[in-house]
């Protein structure tokens, strides 16, 4: 009888610590797609943001077509990412940045337009989106460090190779994308 009670005790045990790190497990992949989400409502806002800024600067910039038409190319582009392609998105994501610093170093050419009211408040409200942006990715990525490192570590490895859990991409600029943001936009009359 003692050792029939003593396998069930280790049975149960050991079930005891597969759901335990199985709850971990699932409670990280969950704190990874809220974090996510974040980031996601934020580019949203900034897609609704870009044609107000466009349309006011169109009337100062009729000349400047062509910077105007690759922000919304960029923007366009950014909308089109795959849900669940962080890599795809976060090169989008860096593209549409970039295009947006035409804008702004564009409107440094038209005195009119930097002291217009409704540009002011565009920038200051992109400016904004854009640290919220940068805010929600660290939690994103903080949330994807915490999942990648359960993932990889054991025993819950083991328990995540049985689970099917895998680690979770990064929301992060490669090096090219890197160098192409740190470049100050080129704007030529």
């Amino acid at each position: 009888m003692t050792p029939v009670l003593i396998f069930f005790g280790v049975l149960g045990a050991v079930a005891l610590v597969y759901f335990s790190i199985y709850n971990g497990l699932v409670k990280a992949k969950v704190a990874v797609e809220n974090a996510w989400s974040g980031i996601d409502v934020q580019l949203k806002r900034r897609y609704d943001l870009i044609p107000n800024l466009i349309n006011t600067v169109k009337g100062y910039a009729k000349h400047e077509a062509g910077t105007l038409e690759s922000v919304t190319k960029a923007r366009t582009a950014a909308m089109g990412v795959p849900d669940g392609n962080v890599k795809q998105q976060a090169a989008a994501e860096n593209m549409l940045s970039g295009t947006l610093k035409s804008i702004f170093a564009l409107a440094e050419s038209y005195p009119d337009l930097k002291a217009n009211q409704s540009f002011i408040e565009l920038q200051k409200e992109l400016s904004n989106t854009e640290d919220q942006i940068a805010a929600s990715r660290r939690i994103y990525n903080s949330n994807v460090t915490l999942l990648n490192t359960k993932v990889q570590s054991v025993p819950s490895n083991i328990v995540a190779g049985i689970s099917g859990f895998s680690n979770a991409e990064f929301f992060e600029l490669d090096e090219a994308e890197r160098a192409a943001a740190e470049k100050p936009p080129e704007v030529s009359f």
